[in-house]
């Protein structure tokens, strides 16, 4: 299955997100901001790469797991993902949309503004990743709902299976590159993200 968290800009709740999910940041306590900055492609995401589909790896289950900026309109993207699906005779149980902007509080709007929009990271970054952590249990509730819904982490309850209904949006994680090649945040544009994988 292929995992999308998707947010405005797609460089920071959507970023913490997907690292939650691959183990790159701990579910169990607060990371500090040095490790969220650490994060390959927090607070990094330029205007003109808004709407490309950015790999972040494989999970434990192994899912993949990847993240795209779709700015203020998640309905667009959820419909053009459900109607490809019909067009190509994908399964929605090949793909789960993650919306991650419920999880985004003002402290993050206000510093991703400062650094993505106006450019000024030195300040803005600070302040974003400050909010990040006001909100980071409640991104690491969205990740632990996103993998009880897609399944295949063993047996602990949290995580049990259950059935996906089609190009809802929902919760995801991954960590790793597709048939094992690749690194980590690479650009993932290729139509192979459609292709409909057998269980």
């Amino acid at each position: 299955m292929k995992i999308i968290y998707h947010c405005y800009g797609g460089a920071h709740s959507s970023v913490t997100a997907a690292a939650i999910h691959l183990g790159l940041l701990p579910e169990n306590r607060v990371p500090t901001r040095e490790e969220i900055c650490a994060v390959p492609l927090y607070d990094r995401q330029e205007a003109d790469e808004h709407g490309h589909f950015f790999f972040m790896g494989k999970d434990q289950a192994g899912h993949e797991v990847y993240l795209t900026a779709r700015r203020s309109r998640p309905e667009v993207l959820e419909n053009i993902f459900t109607g490809l699906a019909g067009i190509f005779g994908i399964s929605a149980d090949d793909y789960y949309l993650v919306n991650v902007m419920g999880e985004v509080n003002l402290t993050m709007k206000l510093g991703g503004f400062l650094s993505r929009r106006w450019g000024v990271v030195r300040v803005g970054r600070p302040i974003v990743s400050m909010g990040t952590q006001a909100a980071y249990f409640q991104m690491v509730k969205l990740v632990q709902r996103v993998k009880s819904k897609v399944g295949g982490y063993g047996e602990n309850p949290v995580f049990q299976p259950k059935h996906l209904s089609a190009g809802r949006s929902g919760g995801g994680d991954s960590h790793g590159t597709p048939d094992g090649g690749g690194e980590t945040g690479q650009k993932f544009l290729e139509p192979d993200v459609f292709e409909d994988q057998k269980k």
